[in-house]
């Protein structure tokens, strides 16, 4: 085999990868390994439950690959030699590289819960024949208790409720659901949108034990409490899968990510790393992050993949700056840079504005949508560090553009004097648009401060 670039990993990251390395350099052979033989699109799990009428639906495909003519290997790889530069796979296989891209992923993480080995208790693999299981099993369940109140916990919750005669619990430990990427007046938007679809939603609350013989039956509570479940989902976050990389040798991060540069090279210069399990540096403070995104993850392929073999593309980007967005039965949300808590948390002094209107204009047209925003900006510099709306279907988009605010560092002063498009059924009245009148509050607070 000749030497070109491997990349290990079958997810959006390598895929990503393996891609623009084809694009970039298409004189190389691109081999891609993966030992998952059917994957799945990470955001669609937990829509296979019930907006999907067949999980198969989220496959997620490799025929972009296979059109380009990259090589794909089922197999995994068990070991690194950086010495040779190849890696050897499980079945017996060495492929050699001049460049390699660790597109590892992550792994869920299990909590030391007493009794989570049992059956009828599912983690969020990324494999669709673990996936279709878990599907069928909740399908003909009538108690299911969903483990976590972040996005993931969040969307099974609401996908299990449109299950006709399905109790769902949804148990979170801190006070709030979504605690990480929204405040209180937006995360609670989530909960009563939740409880009014029948979930019961358990804060403060903790599992301590899942009772039962070889199948779960009950989950206790730390305040004795008890609930009857025939399914549990565990959706209380991933790890980096970085043991790989640990064992080759290359420098790790203190939250076991691989350590990477500005450009996603590791220490080994042949060596990139992109994805859920390479360090994440925060966009505002530098600090490491765990943010798993198949976003963030893609935007930092195509950084590696454009830079293997010499610096094409200048990353302008150089922090994680997390963008979210979720859908709970018809309330969208998105959350973009610094909440106010982790912004007064971190130490800044900011200025927030604030906007409520509506989506379309006039509001009497069909289907139109209240919309709640929330821009978070520095009270000195008056550029803007986060943002967070909450309405109907346009906020996916509109979250999207404060993330590109975010990131070029615009003013208030420059998203006051926004020149937008705007029309009846798709936007709000360019009299009332969102970002302009948030932008507006805050500068109306800030001539105060002055």
């Amino acid at each position: 085999m000749k030497k070109g670039v491997v990349v290990i990993g079958g997810g959006p990251a390598g895929m990503v990868s393996a891609l623009t390395a084809h694009r970039y350099y298409p004189e190389k052979d691109i081999t891609l390994i993966k030992n998952v033989e059917k994957g799945v699109i990470p955001c669609g799990i937990p829509y296979m439950v019930s907006s999907m009428g067949n999980p198969e639906e989220n496959g997620l495909s490799m025929l972009p690959l296979e059109k380009a003519g990259i090589e794909i290997i089922m197999d995994e790889v068990k070991k690194i030699n950086r010495k040779e530069k190849s890696v050897s796979t499980e079945e017996g296989n060495d492929f050699p590289y001049e460049k390699l891209v660790l597109a590892l992923g992550s792994k869920p993480f299990i909590p030391p819960i007493l009794g989570v080995e049992k059956e009828g208790i599912y983690q969020i693999e990324k494999e669709m024949g673990y996936l279709k299981k878990m599907v069928a099993t909740i399908r003909k369940s009538r108690n299911v208790l969903v483990v976590g109140g972040g996005f993931i916990g969040v969307e099974f919750a609401d996908e299990i409720s449109k299950i006709k005669g399905t109790t769902v619990y949804l148990v979170e430990m801190f006070p709030r659901l979504l605690l990480n990427s929204f405040d209180l007046e937006f995360g609670s938007l989530v909960e009563e949108k939740l409880e009014s679809e029948g979930v019961k939603v358990l804060t403060n609350k903790r599992v301590i034990e899942f009772v039962g013989d070889k199948r779960v039956e009950k989950a206790k509570f730390e305040d004795g409490e008890t609930v009857d479940v025939d399914c549990v989902i565990l959706g209380i976050g991933s790890i980096p899968n970085s043991d790989l990389a640990v064992e080759s040798g290359l420098d790790m991060t203190k939250k076991s990510g691989i350590w990477v540069d500005e450009y996603m090279r590791t220490n080994d210069p042949d060596i990139f790393a992109v994805g859920d399990c390479a360090l994440k540096r925060d966009f505002f403070t530098r600090r490491e992050v765990l943010v798993m995104l198949a976003s963030t993850a893609t935007s930092e392929a195509r950084v590696a993949g454009a830079s293997l073999y010499n610096l094409r593309v200048v990353r302008e980007n150089k922090g994680a700056l997390g963008i979210y967005s979720t859908y709970v039965d018809g309330l969208a949300l998105g959350s973009a840079g610094l909440t106010e808590g982790n912004a007064r948390k971190e130490g800044f002094e900011i200025t927030i504005g604030n906007f409520e209107g509506i989506d379309k204009h006039p509001a009497a047209l069909p289907n139109a949508n209240k919309i709640k925003i929330k821009l978070i900006f520095s009270s000195y510099s008056g550029i803007i560090m986060g943002g967070q709306v909450a309405g109907g279907e346009s906020c996916g988009e509109l979250i999207n553009a404060i993330g590109i605010a975010i990131q070029k560092r615009v003013s208030f002063s420059e998203l006051e004097t926004l020149q937008i498009a705007t029309h009846p059924r798709l936007t709000s009245a360019p009299t009332k648009y969102p970002i302009v009148l948030a932008a507006n509050d805050a500068a109306s607070k800030m001539l105060v401060k002055q």
